[in-house]
């Protein structure tokens, strides 16, 4: 047995020598990350008799690429825990914190038409749709295929998903149940660049698995939801504005019609050492009284904590189908340093629909403050903030939680991400 391995390792020693091996690389990376957070009315109002919570997150992750002339592939896994969530002296932690990440091939079938399939990332313009929500430490995934054409500042892709919980003989009903869980998924993105400027446009239709809501909870139909509209930016002499614009129609549920639109606009300005930046975000809404319609906006599949405070009271596993949001923002950046900066943001958020009893559509104002730092090369420090200060009318869609009580957060993250190998394996062939 021992001479057939070596046999065979001789084989393809002499294979990978002395057959011409066009350029390819091997690329390890890693992705360490640990985040305290102090939490006291984060995503929620702080309830009365409660105390607050505190722990550690971790996230660890391997990330492995490969490259040749017409292919890529790349590999992502990760663990995220927290920390004590398993007993030192476990060989098996029985937390399922282990997972694959990312997995994906990428073939280039000439120079403007490529393919991807398999698990991935899907992010684009400023992540408000689709985005890889990398502040949740696992991150968001889609197990698809795109079919991509660019050529010069033009690219198109043509992305679908089909989804199902295992293989098997009889039927495509879609159990597993989530926070916009898709049973299928199509998409267009179009976008053209100039030199300081670009514009995109998307059309995303979504399924999901409707259920006849009985104990059995069993599963009936799929019902449609399209998202459609565009984002740009472009300057005005020494301002920059970006905005977007989408509307949603389809089906909320299998028996509601869906009517909701997004409109933002922000416009930022530097000037030596800081930047100052105003913008508004409005997501439609459904009246708390009822409406024949559902008209509430949800951005699906983005980056959510990045908009509307980062305390993410609104629109990260929550808000869906409210009175949506009005959110008028201010932010100033200070460079602190030569590798920091001090970000201060300020919301101000209402109600877009009508509340119960005709309540003040006032919901509250937050203040964000964070601090970023990089201590050294691949090692980056961030501390951050932030201060929800509630009105009653918060109360209405936070299930009667009090508003008077304090709500604050506080964090703490420290990110290391070095390249930990980078080799020309046609080089080491030679």
């Amino acid at each position: 047995m021992t001479i057939q391995r070596l046999q065979i390792g001789i084989l393809f020693l002499l294979i990978f020598n002395f057959i011409p091996i066009t350029a390819q690389t091997l690329e390890v990376d890693a992705d360490v990350r640990a985040r305290f957070e102090y939490r006291h009315g984060f995503n929620n109002l702080f309830p009365n008799d409660a105390d607050p919570a505190a722990f550690v997150n971790q996230r660890t992750r391997l990330n492995i690429g490969y490259s040749a002339e017409k292919l890529k592939l790349f590999i992502a896994v990760q663990d995220v825990s927290t920390w004590g969530d398993t007993r030192q002296i476990l060989a098996i932690d029985g937390n399922d914190s282990f997972s694959l990440f990312q997995a994906w091939a990428e073939l280039q079938f000439n120079e403007n038409w490529s393919t991807k399939v398999g698990r991935q990332v899907i992010s684009y313009d400023d992540q408000r749709i689709f985005g890889g929500l990398d502040w949740a430490m696992q991150g968001r995934f889609h197990d698809a295929a795109i079919i991509s054409y660019k050529k010069d500042d033009f690219m198109l892709d043509l992305g679908g998903a089909f989804s199902q919980e295992v293989p098997s003989n009889e039927g495509t009903a879609y159990n597993i149940q989530g926070f916009f869980t898709y049973k299928s998924m199509q998409y267009a993105y179009l976008k053209k660049s100039w030199e300081k400027s670009s514009v995109s446009f998307l059309f995303l239709n979504t399924g999901f698995q409707d259920f006849t809501g009985d104990a059995n909870d069993i599963a009936d139909g799929v019902s449609y939801r399209q998202t459609t509209g565009s984002y740009f930016k472009f300057p005005v002499q020494k301002v920059n504005f970006a905005g977007s614009a989408y509307y949603q129609f389809g089906k909320a549920n299998a028996t509601t019609d869906l009517a909701a639109y997004q409109l933002a606009l922000e416009a930022t300005y530097k000037s030596n050492k800081i930047l100052y930046g105003l913008g508004v975000e409005l997501l439609s809404g459904t009246d708390q009284d009822g409406d024949s319609k559902n008209k509430s906006f949800f951005p699906l599949y983005g980056t959510n904590h990045k908009f509307n405070g980062f305390m993410d009271y609104f629109y990260v596993g929550n808000h869906a189908n409210n009175v949506g949001l009005n959110d008028v923002y201010g932010k100033v950046v200070f460079t602190t340093g030569e590798k920091s900066n001090l970000l201060l943001k300020g919301h101000y958020f209402s109600a877009n629909a009508e509340l119960t009893g005709d309540s003040d559509a006032y919901l509250g104002t937050e203040l964000d403050l964070v601090y970023t730092q990089a201590l050294m090369k691949n090692v980056k420090l961030n501390v951050g903030y932030s201060h929800m200060f509630a009105s009653d009318s918060m109360s209405l869609i936070k299930g009667g939680r009090p508003s008077d009580n304090t709500n604050n957060w506080g964090w703490v993250q420290l990110t290391i991400n070095p390249n930990l190998f980078k080799t020309n394996l046609s080089k080491a062939a030679n």
